[in-house]
């Protein structure tokens, strides 16, 4: 009877064991079985920069051969972004009679974004960006739309070959002017940026045109053309300063840079764009962001003709207008290196132009460069520095102004959708006019951000 016993325990202790070894393959099996999903459906989606953590410090996204076509498919991605503000601001006194708008801390307006991208045919893609909610604009406006073709369509090696480096992109789209485009937040859709903020001039528009990019082994030159302004336009020509009529010439833009994974912890990039309108009535690459700055009302004056101000009406916050619309030629470069969890990135940037007002061309420059230390071996802890300045004349009564922003950072992937971030600010205007409310102004404090982005 014992030894039935034994047998019996060791048959149910074995007969266990099996069952568990079972589960366990099991749930292995279900795990290969998604795994090998999702990279089928990967295989769908390349040349694409994911909306999460995979998609920082992607720039040009990587010239790849897509799956073969079998049917339309669709992809929705979102960006979330709610803000907690503590800024001071002050300047030199009042101005025209006017005093900076009073803050206090609180809660800033949430900002949403919203992905929609379809695979149209093999290696042709359409995209289309929505703003649910922000700060300019508190409704849903349509960002933008593009068409990408990154295969060419047409049968015979000829169009294979040329497949294999180049690809189109049409529509209305975010230029592909610099580098430091791709690392700013944008709206509700602020993950790939380690800071709360943009630079202070913000090289970033929307516009209506088509650029072509060729890529090989680390390089990436592009040619693009487009309207010059964030929105259609057909109204009859303004005038200028001196009365002449102000003709609408497409601007122009290239870029070439040279991308490079030297070994597994180092990388090097270098990139070089230019942009040249010759003549518009409203030139906007450096003031057609319809979402807003994240820094709410600093250096803002408390009322605009005799009404109290608005975060929406005064969305820009923090940042500098060149308002060369009328005529410009600008030129960015960019550095990035990234050894280990390191990375570094800078920009010298100079402008050249004016507005329709004026008679005469004004010169601006800025420069930024940032520090980025990303912690532990999946890098989901962050801390950073940055500081911007720029330097230049804005307005006939306005030469040789400078304002500066120092920045300090840190921030915590809790997942690779889900980003919790910090950072300390500090930034001064000199060479303002007395009449100019930001006449030696300054604005310090803290910004707390929670990010959600898929």
């Amino acid at each position: 009877m014992k030894k039935l016993t034994t047998f019996a325990g060791i048959f149910i202790f074995a007969t266990l064991l099996l069952v568990a070894h079972s589960a366990q393959a099991q749930e292995e099996s279900k795990a290969d079985q998604k795994a090998a999903k999702k990279a089928q459906r990967d295989e769908y989606w390349k040349n694409f920069r994911a909306y999460d953590k995979t998609g920082i410090n992607v720039f040009e996204p990587a010239k790849e051969v897509p799956a073969a076509f079998d049917k339309v498919r669709v992809r929705v991605g979102a960006g979330f972004t709610q803000q907690f503000q503590n800024l001071e601001h002050s300047n030199g006194g009042q101005a025209g009679n006017n005093f900076l708008y009073p803050m206090t801390s609180g809660f800033n307006t949430a900002a949403a974004n919203l992905y929609l991208d379809a695979m149209l045919y093999e290696g042709i893609r359409l995209n289309l960006t929505s703003y649910l909610s922000s700060r300019h604009h508190n409704e849903t406006w349509v960002k933008g739309g593009f068409i990408q073709i990154d295969k060419i369509p047409f049968k015979g090696k000829f169009f294979e070959e040329v497949s294999k480096i180049a690809t189109i992109k049409a529509g209305h789209f975010e230029l592909n002017y610099g580098d430091a485009h791709y690392r700013r937040s944008d709206g509700g859709h602020a993950l790939y940026n380690p800071f709360m903020e943009s630079y202070l001039i913000d090289g970033f528009d929307t516009q209506i045109g088509a650029e072509i990019y060729l890529q090989k082994n680390g390089f990436m030159g592009m040619v693009g053309v487009s309207n010059g302004q964030i929105k259609g336009n057909i109204d009859a020509n303004a005038k200028d300063a001196e009365g002449k009529e102000i003709k609408k010439t497409p601007a122009v833009f290239f870029k070439g840079a040279f991308d490079k994974q030297i070994d597994e912890k180092l990388r090097i990039r270098a990139s070089a764009s230019y942009y040249y309108s010759a003549s518009s009535p409203r030139n906007t690459l450096f003031w057609g962001d319809r979402t807003g700055s994240n820094y709410f009302m600093v250096m803002e004056p408390e009322k605009v003709a005799g009404a109290k101000n608005s975060a929406t009406s005064a969305a820009w916050s923090g940042r500098i207008n060149p308002n060369m619309t009328r005529k410009l030629a600008a030129m960015q470069l960019n550095g990035f290196i990234k050894y280990a969890g390191l990375e570094l990135f800078g920009t010298i940037e100079n402008l050249k132009g004016r507005s329709a007002a004026e008679t005469a061309d004004r010169k601006l420059k800025q420069y930024a460069i940032d520090g980025v230390y990303r912690i532990g071996k999946k890098e989901n802890l962050f801390v950073g520095a940055r500081y911007n300045t720029m330097n230049g004349d804005l307005a006939t009564n306005m030469k040789d102004v400078t304002v500066n922003r120092v920045a300090l950072a840190g921030g915590w992937f809790l997942t690779n959708n889900i980003l919790l971030k910090a950072e300390i600010v500090n930034q001064q205007y000199k060479g303002f006019s007395t009449a100019d409310i930001r006449s030696n102004g300054k604005f310090n404090g803290y910004v707390f951000e929670a990010i959600v982005g898929f």
